[in-house]
């Protein structure tokens, strides 16, 4: 240490070193595994391109501008700037825009839209790397012998569904592997592709970027078509904004530009020398990179590759879910935490069974990695999509850059996702139909759940009277001061709770200590513990009390409760009742929603659990009182 405190050089070097590796085994999963099955969809009959010399150059040259176009430029120098308060990830992104000053509601309301768009887009990303991945790396037992070709499916399925069932311990145990298998894995796909390329050198010629437009001019629609194929080059590139509050800029810029993308680089390279040598092996051109005696050993790392891969997406989903209830955008779900000191790694089995069954059938229904191949890209380029138009409201809105200069940046980015989407809509009756199907629902819902909630909370507004009305309209000589604390949660930190009017009105009771909690969400990450409460006394011993927790956070409730002895609030665990309100929601003469919505949002509020469950509030000492609330 430094005599100020700060760490010193070496030990932020360390700490720097840590990070990159452990950023290796969460955010690279995706694209780090993408060389199984890019090169080979890039001639399948789906482009319907031969492997000649100039078409693989041509190829291999697209790929290399997107990694360097999408990835690098935009992502790694650009997008990881927009960081809220650390954190990265579309719903972070959507709530620091939306939070800017001066903002139109109707303008609010869009980011708000497109940020559930790029949410519901992500759920189908979910579902499509497991299977892809998965599928892709057993398929390389084929190359050794075609007899493995009926095990294949069920060995898939195997994998995947063992995959999910181990969810519920955590990745606590086994996550310290995760950054050195994928180190091994990177340095095998650098070495894998160096012997090839130095086998056949002129294939680095691909890396001018007139090979890509020599390409595009030849071919023209065909090369168009041949984007959606290149995309699968950089699928998972979202992750690396995503996963940015959990490793920090450095680390993730590190790891990309010293080791990731070289790798994929030179294994894209290798693969395109050896289809330059043998068009023969484009059936599985990844695996026959490597010699027959390293096939078995190399199957097994892929396989190890592409669990880890889809791990980091079903951790995705598990984060997801919780920024969108936080959020309120989606029902409040059980979420569990699966380590007492690595924040972030929870459990969230509604997610994790219905995310396990999606994946399945897409194994069951696609077969191979190639077919998959056709419905994948859709959702990642549209992901991306909505980030470039929600980082231009950041650049215009927050950061105040000029019109020209963010259409300058932005509308660049704007662009090439448009063409990559337009490209991957092609494949929409070739199973690009599947993931746009699966984000629609998503979106539906979530909006719906949105919608349906502001129309909850007007119609409890209209039934909450002001604390001091309340407390005028009884004879406070005649109330029963009952022993200990009761916390009533309200929505509504400026009027009474309806449970304490109904408490009153039916049993003319009070607690010694009454604390009228509001639990306040915010569209920050994380809240400072200095911020976290704000306490009022109303005297009589009644206090209000507002705590806040930011969209990353797990609420600790009756935690927080219990610390208010420090604010001269006399708190007993033992002796504390909370009383929380469990509505009955029906439709009602005076819908506030469409029909069809008001059916979705009533089947969607049955599902939700209970506010005592979702804050972690004791359940021997909770009390709902119920009431019937009209939509």
């Amino acid at each position: 240490m430094t005599a100020n405190g700060s760490p010193t050089a070496p030990a932020g070097r360390k700490r720097t070193a840590s990070l990159t590796l452990a950023a290796l085994g969460v955010v690279f999963g995706d694209i780090g595994t993408s060389p199984l099955y890019t090169m080979s969809t890039c001639f399948s009959d789906y482009t319907g391109i031969k492997p000649t010399p100039e078409n693989v150059l041509g190829m291999l040259s697209l790929i290399t501008w997107a990694l360097i176009i999408v990835v690098t430029l935009k992502y790694v120098l650009v997008v990881m700037r927009a960081d809220n308060h650390g954190e990265g990830g579309v719903l972070a992104l959507m709530a620091l825009v939306s939070r800017g000053t001066g903002l139109s509601e109707r303008r609010r309301r869009i980011f708000m839209m497109l940020g559930i768009a790029g949410a519901a887009l992500f759920y189908g990303d979910c579902l499509l790397t497991p299977a892809i991945s998965v599928l892709s790396a057993v398929e390389g037992l084929n190359v050794a012998t075609p007899d493995f070709a009926p095990l294949v499916v069920p060995i898939s399925i195997g994998l995947i569904v063992g995959l999910f069932a181990l969810q519920h311990f955590g990745t606590a145990g086994v996550g310290r592997w995760f950054g050195p298998t994928m180190l091994v894995w990177f340095v095998a796909l650098f070495l894998l592709g160096a012997q090839h390329v130095l086998h056949h050198p002129k294939v680095l010629a691909a890396f001018s970027p007139l090979h890509a437009i020599e390409f595009a001019v030849r071919y023209k629609l065909v090369a168009f078509v041949a984007l959606g194929a290149v995309t699968l080059a950089f699928t998972g590139a979202e992750a690396l904004y995503a996963d940015m509050g959990h490793f920090g800029r450095i680390p993730i810029r590190v790891a990309w530009l010293g080791l990731v993308l070289p790798s994929l680089l030179v294994n894209y390279y290798g693969q395109g020398a050896l289809l330059l040598d043998d068009p023969t092996s484009l059936e599985n051109p990844f695996f026959r990179l490597a010699p027959r005696w390293a096939l078995y050993p190399l199957v097994a790392l892929a396989t190890a590759a592409t669990v880890i891969a889809s791990q980091a997406t079903i951790s995705g989903a598990f984060s997801m879910a919780q920024q969108a209830a936080l959020l309120g955008v989606s029902p409040r779900v059980r979420i569990l935490h699966t380590s007492a000191s690595e924040f972030g790694q929870i459990y969230v089995p509604a997610v994790n069974w219905l995310q396990m069954v999606g994946v399945v059938a897409l194994v069951l229904a696609f077969q191979t990695s190639s077919n998959l191949a056709a419905a994948y890209g859709i959702a990642v380029t549209g992901t991306m999509l909505v980030t470039s138009v929600l980082m231009f409201g950041l650049a215009r809105q927050g950061w105040k850059w000029s019109w020209p200069a963010a259409v300058l940046v932005f509308g660049f980015f704007v662009l090439v996702d448009l063409t990559l989407v337009s490209s991957n809509m092609l494949k929409f009756l070739h199973g690009g139909w599947v993931p746009l199907l699966i984000a629609a629902v998503i979106f539906t819902a979530m909006w719906t759940w949105l919608k349906g909630r502001l129309a909850v909370a007007v119609r409890e507004k209209e039934r909450t009277v002001p604390l001091d009305a309340l407390l005028s309209g009884f004879d406070s000589s005649g109330w029963h001061r009952a022993r200990g604390t009761a916390v009533y949660l309200t929505a509504f930190s400026d009027n009474a709770s309806n449970c304490m009017r109904r408490n009153l009105l039916h049993n003319e009771a009070l607690h010694e200590n009454v604390v009228l909690l509001t639990v306040h969400i915010a569209d920050a990450p994380f809240v400072a513990p200095q911020m976290r409460r704000e306490v009022a006394d109303l005297g009589n011993g009644i206090h209000r009390v507002l705590l806040r927790y930011g969209f990353m956070e797990k609420p600790a409730v009756s935690q927080d409760i219990a610390g208010l002895t420090d604010s001269g609030i006399p708190v007993d665990p033992e002796h504390t009742t909370y009383f929380i309100g469990r509505n009955s929601i029906v439709g009602g003469e005076r819908p506030m929603l469409p029909s069809w919505q008001q059916k979705l949002f009533l089947m969607l509020a049955r599902f939700a659990i209970s506010p005592g469950d979702f804050f972690g509030l004791p359940a021997n000492r909770v009390v709902e009182l119920g009431g019937r609330i009209e939509i």
